[in-house]
């Protein structure tokens, strides 16, 4: 299923909650559920912080707690029919880029630009703010906290654009564990759900494994140890989660990868392959073949171009020389906020046509000696 983009709605963040309700949060500012069964957003209310840069649920799905521009986290209480707005907790200085609730739902850790704080969702008050870089001496650029976690036992682990992944235990304020994972940014990490493992995404197109493993065998002291990289993707990761049989990491160059974690899985089968998925599953490009004409789809114009011709003729896959090269004929510009959600032009290259989620647009397209010239049907 696709809900078609729009202008106006960014997408930074996305949660379930209530069961199978979603919702999504971006830098319109925003809080909108989506119709899943119309593919469209159903409804929308303004968070009152500008942007949001994060938003999650608590455990039950009952609350959504967002992060935005101006520094302060909200709640709002999901109820039939929409979501309500409920109360502001502490804010300081410094947009909110990241959030995490604790899994009984009494704390909420804020991470943002060199530091990350604890709330007590209930006093809405910040009960601990910890430095990320008072430990480096004369840190001379600022360190962004890209993702956070907030374990059931009181630690809190934190991603950040220095490429370290660091534990740390919030009610003494100290830093129990630093990894140094990568030389780029880590931008994206998510927890199982026994809290033994994590999964973290970096702006190189790398994944790590980290996994909570005995010092000595049998022994009670534990220890986070690091794997190896796994480097499926070739842009930044910026979203990354863990089942509990696979990792699963989505980047910027549209791929979702499951890498299956071969210890949990019995059986041999379609769940133990390493799975890719490209993105969009739609054609973005449409063929005239008789009129020899590309249709390019984007989100808010069409680029229409003559192919180029060769006098010369070759074996499949070789680049033979061109006596007329590609021509840009058109663009054509959708109006409104709405993305385009699909498009097409007619084998014999007379008729363009494209979709939003509202309207449908037809044209009649004339190719001739002076140019091509569009008329709206």
């Amino acid at each position: 299923q696709v809900i078609p983009g729009h202008e106006a709605r960014s997408v930074e963040s996305l949660c379930w909650a209530a069961g199978d309700r979603l919702f999504g949060a971006g830098l319109g500012g925003d809080i909108t559920e989506y119709d899943l069964s119309g593919l469209s957003a159903a409804r929308g209310v303004d968070g009152g912080g500008g942007p949001i840069w994060s938003m999650v649920a608590n455990g039950t799905g009952t609350q959504l707690a967002i992060g935005c521009e101006d520094g302060s986290v909200k709640i709002f209480q999901v109820v039939p029919g929409g979501i309500q707005f409920e109360r502001n907790l502490d804010r300081r200085k410094g947009r909110v880029l990241c959030l995490s609730w604790h899994p009984l739902g009494t704390h909420i850790v804020a991470g943002s630009i060199d530091f990350f704080r604890v709330i007590d969702v209930t006093s809405g008050q910040t009960v601990q703010r910890i430095m990320v870089n008072h430990h480096v001496e004369k840190a001379k650029r600022e360190c962004v906290v890209w993702a956070i976690a907030l374990l059931s036992r009181g630690t809190v682990v934190s991603a950040d654009s220095f490429g370290r992944v660091q534990f740390w235990d919030w009610e003494q304020g100290t830093l129990a564990e630093s990894h140094a994972v990568s030389t780029s940014a880590v931008l994206s990490l998510a927890v199982s759900e026994k809290e033994d493992s994590i999964i973290v995404g970096t702006s190189t197109g790398a994944t790590y494994q980290l996994q909570l493993l005995p010092v000595r065998l049998g022994g009670l002291e534990k220890r986070w140890v690091r794997t190896k990289p796994f480097q499926f993707h070739s842009h930044d990761v910026r979203a990354v989660a863990h089942s509990p049989t696979a990792l699963i990491s989505g980047g910027l160059d549209a791929q979702l990868v499951i890498r299956p974690l071969m210890e949990k899985v019995q059986k041999k089968g379609y769940d133990t392959a390493l799975r890719k998925f490209t993105f969009p599953h739609r054609r973005l490009v449409s063929c005239a073949r008789k009129a020899r004409l590309l249709l390019f789809q984007f989100s808010q114009y069409l680029e229409l171009w003559r192919l180029g011709s060769t006098e010369e003729t070759g074996k499949d896959g070789e680049v033979l020389p061109l006596c007329q090269m590609p021509e840009h004929l058109v663009q054509l510009k959708s109006k409104g906020p709405e993305h385009i959600y699909c498009s097409c032009v007619s084998p014999c290259g007379t008729w363009l046509g494209y979709s939003t989620a509202s309207r449908f647009h037809l044209y009649r397209v004339r190719c001739d000696e002076d140019g091509i010239s569009l008329r709206k049907v």
